[in-house]
């Protein structure tokens, strides 16, 4: 599956000229070149489409940027940072930018009502994060930035909002998605946008996004939108439900287009798939989940490939395939 596309519709009303947004986190991952964001806000009136769409935008293998506090709509301020990142500017080279060249009107070009979050990939492939707080932005607030995210949020409850976020994400095995979706989780409770305490939510909407390496723009991997919801329903626990049911229809139409045999296998095993389905690597690991073989340089337009086990020990194994939909893993025993 390319992309899963999920609205939970709202009643739209017409946006106020800037708004308010919250926590939210920008990342990458130097494995597989995936890039993601995920976010939150507890904000009135923005309807159906939610705050995907106004505060975060990916360039595929390149990187991201999340935009947030007093933005503009349309957030000017996000489009320039992308067009500098297409121009080759680091993530802090892009902050500098944009805090000498603020482009939203209200309130008044000061770069001091804003925040961001960057994550990318430099030449060489490695991750680069950068982020900015201003000094008028709502407190709590506050930006962090690790090897490969970078949190912000406003108008918290407190720091916990951050804190939880950076372990979930740290502590989080599996895939990108998985770790953007964990740090989300971390900010469930009520009130991790202060403006939602009374209401018992953490936000009103919420989404999850995240591009592979060689995605369209306009074809994300994975695209999971909550818009505003009524007071009183959590929209993180609505993109939980959506994820796990994007996990399910992801591995399960990869698993029906995939086909591996012999199974016990005694010298090879061949992996055979549809002619959609494109592999970019291949890993093999045992049971106790140690890495035994990889392959990287796949040829991408095979529909069959070959991996010699006559060198394994009898037992359980895995092979965990990395493809242009999506990963999954099948299992075999070497006798």
């Amino acid at each position: 599956m390319k992309k899963l596309y999920i609205l939970i519709l709202a009643t739209f009303v017409s946006l106020t000229s800037f708004s308010q947004d919250t926590f939210s986190i920008i990342a990458v991952d130097p494995v597989t070149g995936e890039i993601g964001s995920a976010g939150a806000s507890c904000v009135t009136g923005i309807g159906s489409q939610g705050i995907i769409d106004i505060i975060t935008k990916i360039l595929p293998g390149r990187g991201g940027v999340n935009s947030q506090a007093y933005v503009c709509i349309p957030n000017t301020n996000l489009n320039n940072a992308i067009a500098q990142m297409e121009m080759g500017a680091s993530p802090s080279e892009i902050i500098d930018y944009l805090i000498a060249n603020d482009a939203c009107s209200s309130p008044a070009f000061d770069p001091e009502w804003r925040q961001y979050g960057i994550a990318d990939f430099d030449t060489n492939g490695d991750p680069r994060t950068a982020g900015f707080t201003g000094n008028l932005a709502d407190d709590y607030k506050e930006d962090r930035q690790g090897a490969t995210f970078s949190i912000q949020g406003n108008i918290l409850l407190n720091q916990t909002v951050i804190d939880n976020m950076e372990n979930n994400f740290n502590s989080t095995t599996g895939t990108l998605a998985d770790k953007l979706m964990a740090a989300l989780q971390g900010a469930n409770f009520a009130g991790a946008d202060s403006r939602c305490l009374a209401a018992g939510t953490s936000s009103t909407t919420a989404y999850l996004l995240v591009y592979k390496q060689d995605d369209d723009p306009n074809e994300p991997y994975l695209r999971l939108n909550v818009g505003e919801q009524a007071s009183g329903i959590e929209p993180i626990d609505l993109l939980q439900d959506l994820y796990d049911a994007f996990l399910t229809v992801d591995e399960n139409s990869l698993q029906n287009n995939i086909e591996l045999f012999p199974n016990p296998a005694t010298t090879i095993v061949n992996i055979v798939h549809g002619a959609s389905i494109s592999v970019k690597s291949m890993t093999l690991y045992d049971i106790q989940g140690k890495q035994v073989y990889a392959q990287t340089n796949v040829d991408k337009s095979a529909i069959q490939h070959q991996i010699a086990v006559n060198h394994l020990k009898s037992g359980v194994y895995f092979i965990q395939l990395h493809t242009n939909k999506g990963d999954t893993r099948l299992q075999f025993v070497k006798k």
